[in-house]
């Protein structure tokens, strides 16, 4: 009996070894085709990433708010902005964080999976490969590629020569677009939407190129030589067909071009003709240019009735019909109509001001302090605000770099002054969402240390959004590449 015992004993003893041993080496069960992910990127995710204590739906709280579970989960994106960003694995944090071969490019601390070994090469390849093809899900689909019509934030990267492309549904990064016609760094400076809503634009400081995108897709269309200068701002015509742009040197000029045609038509240049022409403004008429000057004392207004042969003239910012030899200075940066043509504005980077005009004679009719060093404007069409960004402003927000005006321009009276991050640059209301988009720059090394490094050097900037209604700023702020600066909204 006792041997029968012995054996029925040792028996029970093997199988529970057994079933232990096949416990401990079955693979977990995962749900690929629920997940939405192809299958070989399913496997990745799913088996080191979106795993118990981390990128759940219920752990992802403590895990920057990330959600990996499924692919649609994985672009609601974290408490920083997105995750990936389709075609762009060098900006897709997904990559960044999970990549530990310098081989490969950029590795950003803490290497992800948390705690365990890395994925190894083949994995992380495979992680860079499937996210440059656009990282669709099981069946082919693209994030973001279904709606040509989808409205969009433009902003330019000028670190990097980027563009990042925003949804407005979301507010998160959807494309990063490469600029430039060589591979040096060539800035792009300012991005502008036509008015028809098809195309934009953009001109760089250390380039010799205008280039143009479809709004549709965002692809490229084609270029026009412009010459090597440091091309600052343009304006588009009404029709969309010409614009106007600036080369900001102390011997500058001005091109009008072809938009339809991508040529030249004419440049208007000579000694001491333009000096330092920086911002540049069309009225609705078309028919009259404002350029500031913007070490000076005066704005240009050029009378393009016939835009081969433009009358220049002055307009001095102190009110008086004095020449522009006065030796008060204002270094006018930027000019803007409020939304019914009545006035422009400019701003005034030495005095810390906005100068109010009346357009009808130019007259000086209201100046309204800002924070210090103030440059670019957005007026909202559906509230009576200006937004004025003063991005070396250190004075109003103590320990802090940058602030952003908000004006009554109906009352020409300031409103409030408000702090959305450091350096503020670039700004543009959109009404449709009720909201301002503010490009900090973040270069200076005083600002805050960025979330994550870029391949290209630099230091990360940031979006922030103001709520139209309540003039507060909004808790989130998207982290951008390189030194984000000009802020262009498609309707």
């Amino acid at each position: 009996m006792k041997v029968k015992q012995s054996a029925q004993f040792f028996v029970l003893l093997a199988s529970a070894c057994l079933l232990l041993y096949t416990c401990k080496v079955d693979k977990p069960i995962i749900d690929l085709e629920g997940s939405g992910y192809p299958d070989e990127i399913g496997k990745i995710v799913l088996t080191k990433c979106a795993i118990s204590g981390c990128h759940t739906d219920k752990s992802k709280d403590g895990a920057a708010g990330l959600s990996l579970e499924t692919w649609d989960k994985l672009f609601e994106g974290t408490r920083n902005g997105a995750t990936v960003i389709p075609y762009a694995h060098t900006q897709s944090t997904f990559f960044l964080f999970t990549n530990t071969y310098t081989q490969l490019g950029v590795s950003v601390s803490p290497s992800m999976p948390v705690g365990e070994d890395p994925l190894n090469v083949a994995q992380v390849i495979k992680l860079r490969d499937w996210i440059d093809e656009g990282a669709p899900n099981k069946d082919g689909f693209v994030k973001f590629s279904d709606n040509p019509n989808r409205k969009k934030i433009y902003i330019t990267n000028q670190g990097c020569d980027l563009v990042t492309v925003l949804d407005a549904e979301t507010g998160l990064p959807m494309r990063y677009v490469k600029v430039g016609h060589t591979l040096l760094n060539e800035s792009p400076h300012s991005i502008r939407v036509s008015p028809d809503g098809k195309y934009w634009y953009v001109v760089f400081i250390n380039g010799a190129y205008f280039q143009k995108f479809r709004t549709s897709d965002d692809t490229f269309v084609g270029e026009i030589n412009i010459g090597l200068g440091s091309w600052n701002t343009f304006a588009i015509t009404a029709d969309s067909k010409f614009a106007f742009t600036a080369d900001w040197n102390a011997n500058g000029s001005v091109l009008y071009l072809d938009l339809e045609n991508l040529t030249v038509k004419k440049k208007f240049a000579g000694s001491g003709l333009f000096v330092f022409p920086h911002g540049t403004l069309l009225n609705a008429a078309n028919n009259l240019l404002y350029i500031t000057a913007q070490y000076g004392n005066f704005i240009y207004k050029l009378n393009i009735t016939n835009p081969l042969f433009p009358n220049i003239s002055e307009i001095t910012l102190d009110g008086s019909p004095q020449s522009s030899t006065t030796p008060k200075l204002f270094d006018p940066h930027e000019v803007a109509f409020c939304p019914d043509n009545s006035k422009y504005y400019v701003t005034c980077q030495y005095t810390n001001e906005v100068r109010v005009f009346k357009a009808s004679n130019d007259s000086l009719i209201a100046k309204i302090a800002t924070g210090s060093y103030p440059q670019e404007m957005s007026f909202s069409e559906t509230t009576p605000y200006l937004f004025v960004t003063c991005p070396e402003d250190s004075v109003t927000f103590p320990g802090k770099r940058g602030s952003v005006a908000v004006i009554n321009y109906q009352t020409n009276s300031l409103v409030k002054i408000l702090f959305t991050s450091w350096q503020p640059h670039g700004v543009a209301v959109d009404d449709a969402k009720g909201l301002v988009y503010v490009a900090n720059r973040n270069a200076n090394t005083d600002g805050p240390a960025p979330h994550h490094s870029s391949d290209c050097g630099g230091r990360n900037g940031s979006v922030s959004t103001i709520d139209l209604q309540t003039l507060s700023v909004q808790s989130k702020k998207t982290e951008l590449s390189v030194d984000p600066y000009s802020v262009a909204v498609k309707k």
